[in-house]
């Protein structure tokens, strides 16, 4: 579910990079604000699952 998603606002982010070249100015800047909130979902989620992989515990075991 999560890699779906991160793959989604991937493809999200790759549109509307190419939305912006061909952009006015008016319209370019609001698609930059778009992009930048896309890009930092993508990153959030990049995270969640990358810590989702993670099956090592937060602390190393002490051993006495």
């Amino acid at each position: 579910m999560i890699a779906k998603d991160l793959y989604r606002l991937m493809k999200e982010v790759e549109e509307l990079e190419k939305q912006i070249e061909n952009a006015s100015f008016e319209k370019c800047k609001k698609l930059k604000d778009q992009l930048r909130k896309t890009k930092a979902e993508q990153n959030r989620m990049h995270r969640i699952l990358e810590g989702s992989k993670d099956t090592s515990p937060p602390y190393p075991k002490i051993r006495f």
